[in-house]
């Protein structure tokens, strides 16, 4: 019988084969820590007794969420941080360079068949270059922080293939939402999602990350993506023999199989208020809306940003509609003024943030209240997060999103 992706992962870092139910303890490669979760970790740390990191090189600390400060509080997680970082020797801190969820790939400090943990559920993003990586709590993430270790579950797999030419106004936001609707919030609860097939293949791994981003969204422990060449040329490396085995055997054993054709893919949004909530945007057309937001670790990085610019070039954002644009990181921030992109938003009159969580959150701008509307490309549209329960949220592609804001509703891209 052969192993699915996930199953070679965990098989590799213990050192003999698994199958789904086992109980196991893995390695950590590596552990991302917020600035929200700080506080919380650096107590629990010392409260389990702990002297020291387990290694001071495989824990990264960033600031994304709370950046700048919204809130008076929020200072206290930074000088909770920091202290942290002072006392127990932390190498790796980002104090204001990107959403955490981009910068643990761009950086670096994720590669194909890690086993990563973070303080975040949408830690599931680093799939997107081959790597189990899953979000915990404050409690699990002291105990990695002093031991270098976590038990697990060897998950089941979900494999979702999709074959052929995705249609033009179809990006891999739309597919994500689509496969959570079918799947419902739920239907991949601890289970791993396999992505293959040509379509996958032909996909940058930004999109693949969109994909990875937003699996946790169906309950999925993790979201997979067989390392190729373009995972190497994004990290920077030369895939092994191992890292280059990390796909799906044909007879791998899966609890169910999801076939799509590129082809019947449409823009989708999903509506409020639950990311299962997912309808054609063709059904939604003509809903006004407030405003329109485009970043995030869902659809923040530089080919989102290009094709929300490509459907703004010479156009204006409708009077009555707030554009806000926040990039992932800073490195894409860049990238996009170089290459005309930013120059392209600015002139529709987007209102261009520093990199961050920002809006997506409920932080640092844009909040909304009763009775608005807004078109965002975040992974998440729960009541209460972008302001008062009463806002009502639209998750949609970066090219839906950019369609909206000229519009002043809801269109087609």
């Amino acid at each position: 019988m052969g192993s699915t992706i996930i199953e070679k992962i965990v098989g590799n870092n213990v050192g003999k084969n698994v199958k789904p139910g086992d109980i196991v303890t893995v390695n950590v490669d590596r552990v991302m820590i917020h600035d929200i979760f700080i506080p919380f970790v650096a107590s629990k740390f010392e409260e389990m007794g702990f002297q020291k990191l387990w290694d001071a090189d495989k824990a990264v600390l960033i600031y994304d969420h709370l950046v700048p400060a919204s809130q008076i509080d929020d200072t206290r997680h930074f000088k909770v941080g920091n202290a942290f970082v002072e006392k127990y020797g932390m190498k790796n801190i980002h104090r204001s360079d990107g959403i955490c969820h981009q910068l643990m790939t761009e950086a670096g400090y994720v590669k194909p068949g890690n086993i990563v943990f973070g303080t975040d559920s949408h830690t599931t993003t680093y799939g997107c270059v081959g790597a189990f990586s899953s979000g915990i709590g404050y409690t699990e993430m002291a105990s990695i922080l002093g031991t270098g270790t976590l038990w697990i579950r060897v998950p089941e797999t979900i494999k979702v293939n999709i074959s052929g030419k995705l249609p033009g106004n179809v990006m891999a936001k739309d597919i994500i939402l689509k496969l959570i609707g079918d799947l419902g919030a739920d239907g991949a609860t601890y289970k791993a999602l396999e992505f293959t097939g040509d379509t996958v293949e032909n996909m940058s791994v930004a999109s693949r990350m969109s994909m990875s981003n937003m699996a946790i969204e169906a309950g999925a422990k993790c979201a997979l993506f067989t390392p190729d060449e373009k995972t190497a040329e994004y990290c920077g490396i030369e895939l092994t023999d191992k890292e280059k085995d990390l796909v799906g055997d044909a007879d791998a054993e899966y609890c169910q199989v999801i076939n799509y054709k590129a082809e019947d893919f449409v823009p989708v949004m999903a509506c409020p208020s639950n990311v299962d909530n997912v309808k054609p945007v063709s059904e939604l057309e003509g809903t006004e809306i407030d405003q329109v937001f485009i970043g995030s670790c869902t659809n923040g990085r530089l080919e989102d940003l290009m094709a929300a610019a490509e459907i703004l070039k010479g156009k204006k954002v409708a009077s009555f509609v707030k554009l806000i644009v926040t990039p992932a990181s800073r490195k894409i921030y860049r990238e996009a003024v170089e290459n005309g992109t930013m120059a392209v938003l600015a002139e529709a009159g987007a209102i261009i943030t520093h990199p961050s969580c920002g809006l997506c959150c409920g932080r640092t701008g844009g909040i909304l209240t009763d009775g608005e509307r807004v078109v965002a490309t975040n992974n998440r549209n729960f009541l209460g997060r972008m302001g008062t329960s009463k806002v009502e949220i639209y998750l949609a592609s970066p090219k839906s999103a950019a369609a909206c804001a000229v519009s002043g509703k809801i269109v087609m891209p």
